[in-house]
C-alpha cells in the first residue's frame, strides 16, 4: 500500500473542517491501523507506574540510620528515642565484661557500615574499641566526629582518681565508667543522644523530638516509682564482688562496705577472701552483689560463711529474663535487691 505525502490545497482545507470531537476518533483509528508502539508503551507505563506505586506503600520504610552501640544499655536507649528509623548492632551482651571483649572481624565489619557509634566512653572499651575504630576505615564514626557518643560526657562521674597508678588495678582515669546502674543517668544522655540523632538524620528531627520527650516523661514516672520501693535499702550495708555499683550505691543509698576484688579486675585469692570474712566480722553486710557477666563462686563463698544473701543483678539490658529493656532492667534490679532482704 502506498501513500501520497503530498496534500493538496483542498485537502488541506478539508482537515481544517474537522470537528474537533473526530480528531480522537481519527487518532485512534490510525493507532489501531498502525499497531503503535508508542501507543502500547504509554499503556504499560501506566501500569508499570500504578503497580510500583501500590508495592512502594507496601513496603515498611527502611531504617535511615545504621547505630553500632557498645553495651546493651546504650542500644536499648537509643530504640527507646528512635523506633524503626534505626538499625541497631549490639556489640556486647550482658554475659560479656565489656572491659575484655576481642575485636572481632564481625565487630569491624558492623563498625564500617555505621552511621552512628554509641559507647560509654571514660575508658570502659579502651580495650578493644580503639582497634574496632581503627580498622574499620569509617572516618564518621571516629572519636571527635559526629558520628561518635560518649554517654560518659553527660553525667557526673564517680571514683575519679586523684592519681593513677595502673599498679592500683584497672583504675579508670576519667571516673567509674559504669553508670547505667542509676537511672537518673539516662536522661542527661537521652537528650544528648536524641539531638546527635536529629542532627544526622535532619529528616526525622520531628520523630526522635516526639519519642524523647515520652521517654523523659515515663521515666521520671518510672524513676519516682523505683525509688518508692527501693525505701527499704538505703543504709543497708552490702558487700560487691567489682567496684561496678558505685553509681546505684549513691542512687539508693547502699554502704558498700568491702570489694572481693583486691583490685578492681583482679580475682580474688582465698587468702583475700578470708580478710573479706574478718572484715564483715566487724562491719557486718546484708548481701553480697556481683553483675550477671562475674564469676558466681567468690560471692557464693562469702555469702555462704557470712550467712548473707548473694544477690546476682542483671546489671544491664538481657542481663535476666525480666530485664529485656531499660525499664525491666531496674524494675528487676530493685525487686532482687529488695529479695535479698529477706
Amino acid at each position: 500500500m502506498k501513500f501520497n505525502l503530498k496534500h493538496s490545497p483542498q485537502r488541506h482545507r478539508d482537515t481544517e473542517k474537522i470537528k474537533p470531537k473526530n480528531l480522537g476518533n481519527r487518532y485512534a483509528n490510525l493507532c489501531s491501523f498502525f499497531r503503535s508502539p508508542l501507543c502500547l508503551c504509554v499503556s504499560v507505563v501506566k501500569r508499570f507506574c500504578l503497580s510500583l506505586a501500590l508495592l512502594l506503600l507496601a513496603i515498611p520504610a527502611h531504617a535511615t540510620l545504621n547505630v553500632f552501640a557498645c553495651e546493651p544499655e546504650w542500644a536499648a536507649l537509643t530504640q527507646e528515642l528512635a523506633g524503626d528509623q534505626v538499625s541497631l548492632y549490639t556489640a556486647t551482651s550482658a554475659l560479656q565484661d565489656p572491659h575484655r571483649i576481642e575485636a572481632r572481624p564481625s565487630l569491624i565489619a558492623q563498625a564500617r557500615r555505621a552511621n552512628l557509634v554509641v559507647c560509654t566512653g571514660a575508658e570502659l572499651e579502651v580495650a578493644w574499641l580503639p582497634v574496632v575504630l581503627r580498622e574499620s576505615g569509617n572516618n564518621t564514626v571516629l572519636p571527635g566526629s559526629d558520628g561518635y557518643f560518649e554517654a560518659s560526657q553527660f553525667v557526673t562521674m564517680l571514683e575519679v582518681p586523684t592519681r593513677l597508678d595502673r599498679g592500683e588495678g584497672d583504675v579508670h582515669a576519667l571516673g567509674n565508667p559504669h553508670i547505667q546502674t542509676d537511672p537518673r543517668n539516662f536522661l542527661p544522655v537521652a537528650e544528648a543522644l536524641g539531638k546527635r540523632l536529629a542532627q544526622l538524620d535532619p529528616g526525622n528531627a520531628a520523630h526522635y523530638q516526639q519519642r524523647l520527650a515520652a521517654f523523659n516523661r515515663q521515666w521520671h514516672t518510672a524513676i519516682a516509682k523505683w525509688e518508692a520501693q527501693a525505701a527499704p535499702l538505703r543504709g543497708i550495708s552490702v558487700v560487691v564482688q567489682h567496684k561496678g555499683f558505685p553509681y546505684l550505691s549513691h542512687w539508693l543509698g547502699l554502704n558498700e562496705v568491702v570489694a572481693l576484688e583486691p583490685k578492681p579486675g583482679l580475682e580474688p585469692s582465698g587468702a583475700y577472701l578470708a580478710q573479706v570474712l574478718d572484715t564483715l566480722q566487724r562491719q557486718p553486710a546484708r548481701m553480697v552483689l556481683r553483675a550477671a557477666y562475674q564469676n558466681a563462686r567468690p560471692a557464693k563463698w562469702v555469702a555462704e560463711r557470712a550467712s548473707i544473701a548473694a544477690v546476682e543483678l542483671p546489671y544491664t539490658v538481657g542481663g535476666s529474663d525480666k530485664a529485656k529493656d531499660l525499664y525491666g532492667l531496674f524494675d528487676d534490679t530493685i525487686a532482687r535487691l529488695l529479695a535479698g532482704l529477706q
